[in-house]
């Protein structure tokens, strides 16, 4: 049950991070400049999505 929770966790991490990268491409101000790397966080949290899901699905009874 707990990798369930943490797949679900993982992949709202990479919604929230698509959509916040999805949203700094589209600034209004090209100057302003964001510090988070929105990009490597979708990449991780669909990884460690896949990852927990796979191990969920493995995992007996």
């Amino acid at each position: 049950m707990q990798l369930w929770t943490m797949a679900g966790a993982s992949a709202a991490l990479a919604a929230f991070s698509s959509f916040a990268d999805w949203k700094r491409q589209r600034r209004s101000d090209p100057d302003r400049v964001g510090f988070m790397p929105w990009t490597s966080l979708s990449l991780i949290g669909i990884v460690a999505t896949m990852i927990f899901i796979a191990l969920a699905l493995k995992m007996p009874g």
